[in-house]
């Protein structure tokens, strides 16, 4: 077995580990297993439920023998479908004939001849990906696209209070607390986890080119379209009655196009935990015998962050691709998306990759509140914009040049603000209060929209 250093991939080298949970959904071996399973409940499906005639049905023993062959499906069997394939050059024919062998001198050899009944390759195949796509999204993605979410709310309630000086344009801009800027990605985030958990995930099953040619010539008083949504259906699938040889693979776009912005919006979230460290407003918690450089000893740098960043860039690439690509085929089938789909795994896998890459990076976050503090102390200029909008209020002349001459591209101070104030024609009581705000309270209703949130997840 070749060692994972020599691996081309670090998903399958450096990471394997961290994507583990993967390779039920997306390895070659997963590819055969699903593959099997489709085609045997496709022919169980034949005898047992449609009893079309030529077929039996069949008895709890045979169930339970042709489902062990997706059940109990191994790495002795894998190799045997690669065998069988090394003579086909045909992965999906190579399936049918590794379940066919496995019948022989059972009670259902004769009735081989309905394993792939009237059955393209891309019948077994678009159901064999939708499933494995499904449930890569819904035991693995998912769950932790979530958690993800979850550590976001918890930092949002944290930090609810906290004051933060903001930064437009990279300048000093009006407050806001830590918790709402955590709470503006957690809204974002559960936008899109809705929207990729609200996918159909489809299918088809009829036949070379969509029409069900030959099962209407093989069994024309069958009611192919009934028996296609039917079996579909069964499968947890939604059933697309509208292809060519493939399925239009458009519901796979959405996917990744949700998952892509998804991705998108936790790369902004990791560019600014990058910022807000290198600014002080965080420290990172250390971790006994880590290095942050090779040559200077003090380092603490933002990895995770950064790991997350350029993780979440190769997987968008990957899924960008894909969206554009799948739903495209020549005519009535060109062979594009084969090789296509084969690397879905490597896009999902960066994206788990990245999301515990996040994980981690918030779960060793300290905050450094006096660090916030100096920052809001140090630039009271950004108090020119609650005393030049009162002073519109009354109706007082050039308030926004005012407060522009005042303080633009200058660092002023209280007493500097108190004095200005001093000197508006303004009533006392409002004199009072903006003399009493300081860039610390001038909040606004920052913690009501914390507060104020409902989580999609608690739902």
């Amino acid at each position: 077995m070749r060692d994972p250093v020599n691996n081309i991939s670090p998903l399958d080298g450096r990471y394997s580990s961290k994507v583990e949970e993967l390779r039920p959904f997306f390895s070659e071996f997963a590819l055969m297993k699903y593959r099997v399973l489709v085609e045997v409940e496709w022919f169980i499906y034949l005898s047992n439920t449609l009893k079309l005639p030529g077929t039996k049905v069949l008895k709890a023993m045979e169930l339970k023998e042709i489902r062990g062959l997706y059940e109990y499906f191994d790495d002795v069997n894998a190799n045997r479908v690669k065998e069988i394939e090394s003579t086909t050059n045909h992965d999906v024919k190579a399936i049918e004939y590794f379940i066919k062998e496995n019948l022989v001198d059972s009670s259902i050899e004769p009735y081989l001849e309905f394993v792939h009944f009237a059955c393209t390759s891309e019948d077994i195949n678009n159901l064999s990906y939708a499933l494995m796509l499904k449930g890569a999204l819904e035991s693995v993605v998912e769950p932790l696209a979530t958690g993800v979410v979850v550590v976001v709310h918890d930092l949002a309630q944290k930090y609810r209070t906290v004051p933060m000086m903001s930064r437009t344009h990279g300048q000093p801009a009006t407050p806001t607390t830590l918790g709402k800027e955590f709470i503006n990605f957690l809204a974002r985030l559960e936008q899109q986890l809705e929207v990729l958990s609200s996918v159909k995930i489809m299918g088809k099953i009829n036949g070379a080119v969509g029409n069900f040619n030959a099962h209407a010539v093989a069994y024309p008083e069958v009611k192919w379209m009934d028996v296609s949504k039917k079996f579909i259906q069964q499968l947890g699938l939604t059933p697309n009655l509208y292809t060519t040889q493939i399925e239009s693979h458009d519901f796979m776009a959405e996917v990744f196009d949700a998952l892509k912005r998804f991705n998108t919006i936790l790369m902004d979230l990791d560019r600014d935990m990058w910022t807000y460290i290198s600014l002080g407003y965080f420290k990172q918690k250390l971790k006994e015998g880590e290095v942050g450089s090779s040559t200077m000893p003090h380092k603490v740098n933002p990895i995770d962050f950064e790991n997350s960043e350029g993780n979440l860039g190769i997987a968008n690439a990957l899924l960008e691709h894909f969206s554009a690509k799948l739903p495209v085929s020549r005519m009535q089938r060109d062979l594009t998306d084969s090789t296509v789909q084969r690397n879905v795994g490597l896009a999902i896998g960066y994206s788990v990759l990245s999301y515990k890459n996040c994980i981690q990076g918030l779960s060793k976050l300290d905050l450094n509140k006096a660090r916030l503090e100096e920052d809001l102390e140090n630039n009271y200029e950004l108090l020119a914009e609650p005393i030049q909008t009162v002073m519109r209020r009354y109706k007082i002349e050039g308030a926004y040049e005012q407060l522009k001459a005042l303080t633009r591209g200058k660092n002023i101070n209280q007493a500097t603000i108190s004095q200005f104030i001093d000197n508006l024609k303004l009533p006392p009581n409002e004199k009072k209060k903006l003399k009493s705000l300081t860039p610390a309270k001038y909040i606004g209703l920052a913690i009501e929209l914390v507060d104020s949130y409902e989580p999609q997840f608690l739902k």
